[in-house]
């Protein structure tokens, strides 16, 4: 049994009652739902007679199932590196893929059932071969979200940025030890290593995933890995991995150049059917005053910016807010007027430019940068939490620059606080002479069950 003080300390920030000196007080014009029978502290004892062996103890109440659920659901979503990747759902995404080519859709079909099979009871290794653009990190992203939301405990990592983050955790500066990172890798309960390729892979790096990889061989620990080529063409040791039949299922993603060449850029039509104007709900999830506001504000915003595109607009704020909805919005008001729009995820982009490089590729490196750097209307989705390599820093400042110098027409969403002086990036996306900021605070759509969390922030742009 719960001890009462402990459930004291833990319920004080929820006890609204006048003799909780820690009580939050609701403002005038909040409505304040009193639960019986714990009339709001989130505890009560019986009312049984003196000697009752129930006399004096405290129960929790039921009211406080779904705030202990979401506080869980909140803590594995932090520890799994998966926020700005949450909107990656099976939900999210057809059976039939991002790709319009039949051999593509059949192989993404079956590529999606053993991925909604494998996040049922994650076994052994799964892994996802293919182009960029055909929905690969939507799918280990999917599994992620899945596994999370019935309580297992995820880690998704980007490989490259992997390997920056352990660089850096040698610096004595550093936050987390190099053994603490290391180990939390490699024993992760599932581990979901996103954009493994052999081009990317130094000699320490490759020591280092022979390691992570041995070690969840032998202690059998579920793996997602997807990569951009076939397992083959890594180095032996690794592919004799991810090759092996006892231990992992390989699906093949296939098909022409010119598929992938035109997923890059291209906004999934779907996407442009469900995220209009119109349905863009500005009452949100429950909100309070201030973020029907920002909700209001952002809308007008984004309708103006669609109808004349001047300029920069930067939406950021929390993740399932509408940020993306705007976005892929002001796409659809612009294409239905015959203009041209380049729709990029920034993670997307950087895999998009890494292939580029690769000898097999039909389009040069410089002529992929060239188109999405001079876009008449360049909307980048999700900005900011792919910025952790020194290559990605620079292909990113490099973009932003020349459409900084150029005035081009750019929508920009991320989670990060746009208003924070973060570097050079930071500091053209925050030039009040070029571009607007808009503070979207809002609870999460997605969560319309959850009890919707206030943000300390009153900025509605």
């Amino acid at each position: 049994m719960e001890e009462l003080g402990d459930i004291l300390k833990r319920m004080a920030v929820r006890d609204t009652s006048e003799n909780n000196p820690y009580a939050s007080r609701p403002s005038p014009t909040d409505h304040v739902d009193i639960h019986e029978p714990c009339g709001g502290r989130g505890w009560f004892t019986t009312d049984v007679p003196v000697g009752d062996p129930d006399f004096g103890r405290v129960i929790t109440c039921d009211c406080q199932s779904q705030v202990v659920e979401n506080e869980r659901f909140d803590k594995l979503l932090r520890y799994s590196n998966l926020q700005h990747l949450a909107r990656f759902t099976f939900e999210s995404i057809t059976t039939e893929g991002l790709i319009e080519d039949l051999a593509n859709t059949n192989l993404f079909s079956k590529a999606y059932k053993e991925a909604v099979r494998y996040s049922e009871d994650p076994k052994g290794w799964l892994v996802f071969c293919g182009p960029h653009g055909s929905g690969k990190t939507h799918l280990a992203a999917a599994i992620g979200n899945q596994c999370i939301r019935k309580g297992r405990v995820v880690f998704f990592t980007h490989v490259p940025d992997l390997m920056d983050h352990l660089r850096s955790a040698f610096s004595p500066t550093s936050d987390v030890a190099y053994s603490e990172l290391f180990d939390q890798v490699k024993s992760t309960p599932l581990l979901i290593l996103d954009g493994l390729a052999s081009q990317s892979v130094t000699p320490w790096a490759e020591e280092k995933l022979h390691q992570i990889l041995n070690h969840r061989i032998n202690a059998e620990l579920p793996t997602v890995i997807t990569l951009s080529g076939a397992p083959e063409e890594l180095d032996p040791y690794l592919a004799s991995r991810l090759n092996d039949s006892k231990v992992s299922k390989v699906i093949q993603f296939q098909g022409p150049e010119h598929s992938r060449n035109l997923a890059i850029g291209q906004v999934p039509q779907r996407l442009l059917d469900q995220m209009t104007f119109d349905t863009f709900d500005t009452r949100g999830n429950n909100p309070n005053r201030s973020q029907q506001s920002s909700l209001e504000f952002a809308y007008k915003f984004a309708k103006r910016y669609a109808d004349d595109p001047d300029g920069w607009i930067t939406i950021f704020g929390g993740t399932g807010v509408g940020k993306t909805h705007l976005a892929i919005a002001i796409a659809a008001h612009r294409m239905k007027e015959q203009h041209s729009v380049t729709f990029v995820l920034v993670a997307d982009l950087l895999d998009h430019l890494r292939s580029a490089y690769g000898m097999n590729s039909s389009v040069s490196y410089d002529e992929r940068f060239d188109e999405i750097k001079d876009a008449p209307l360049l909307i980048l989705d999700d900005l900011g939490k792919q910025r952790s390599s020194s290559w990605a820093d620079e292909k990113l400042h490099q973009l932003i620059v020349h459409r900084h110098n150029l005035r081009l027409p750019t929508v920009i969403t991320t989670m990060v606080d746009a208003t924070r002086p973060e570097g050079p990036i930071s500091s053209r996306i925050q030039d009040p002479s070029v571009g607007e900021l808009i503070y979207l605070d809002a609870p999460d759509y997605r969560n319309k069950g959850r009890i919707p969390s206030q943000s300390k922030k009153t900025r509605s742009k």
